[in-house]
């Protein structure tokens, strides 16, 4: 196992351990995921956690994390613990796959693209969300896990080389603004990881979810040096 991958796999581990599940209508992903996955049939989310996006009644989800998959069934949900290298399922079975904040943690994200497009139907499409801009890169990307932020050229090739386009995409995410509220929080994550996972899920977490505001998706890639992460979706070409 790598070091990336023991730090994903402790770290959510922790987070869903002491999480509650969060229901996918309370995120601004509502109104496009809802509606896509009751027009275009099967669907498929990966690497959900606690903080599932797609219907819980309609939607395979497949997860990492033991925690997050016992408390998804217990939901009612239909989860599976898997990888996303490593779909346990047919080519073309699903109209909608999503992945949110998921491919940026693998360092061979190409075997990740490869697996979700090798499920997805052939008029289907890949809602995704990653980070943008490696110049951006913080202590926050290290301990989470992330293997990299996006370049837009460089997202641009890699979904190219799948055979994938961008429809069109908004900006999206919680984006830290403080450089010094976010090195806190690192400082506490890793010094008092306990105390720290209670105060994200129990204080910042709903915060963030009372500030969201309304998607605004535009054609084709956000690209622009202020955005901190975009949620994009794409069709093959």
């Amino acid at each position: 196992m790598s070091d990336l991958t023991e730090t994903n796999r402790r770290f959510y581990h922790d987070l869903w351990s002491g999480a509650r599940l969060l229901a996918p209508e309370r995120f601004n992903t509502w109104p496009l995921v809802s509606a896509m996955s009751a027009a275009r049939g099967p669907a498929l989310e990966v690497g959900p956690g606690l903080r599932p996006r797609l219907p819980l009644a309609d939607t395979v989800f497949l997860e990492a994390s033991v925690p997050a998959v016992v408390r998804l069934r217990r939901s009612g949900a239909r989860a599976l613990a898997g990888d996303v290298r490593h779909l346990p399922f047919r080519g073309a079975s699903f109209a909608t796959v999503a992945a949110f904040d998921i491919v940026e943690h693998i360092e061979d994200d190409a075997s990740a693209f490869r697996e979700l497009v090798r499920v997805l139907a052939p008029d289907g499409s890949l809602v995704l969300s990653v980070p943008l801009h490696s110049s951006a890169w913080t202590g926050f990307d290290e301990m989470v896990g992330h293997y990299r932020r996006y370049d837009p050229e460089e997202l641009h090739k890699t979904l190219a080389d799948q055979g994938l386009r961008v429809i069109e995409s908004a900006v999206y995410g919680m984006q830290p603004t403080n450089r010094w509220l976010l090195d806190l929080g690192v400082w506490m994550m890793r010094t008092h990881p306990a105390r720290a996972m209670r105060w994200y899920n129990r204080v910042f977490m709903p915060i963030g979810i009372w500030l969201q505001k309304p998607l605004r998706f535009v054609p084709g890639l956000v690209d622009s040096p202020e955005v901190d992460e975009i949620i994009a979706v794409c069709r093959r070409n």
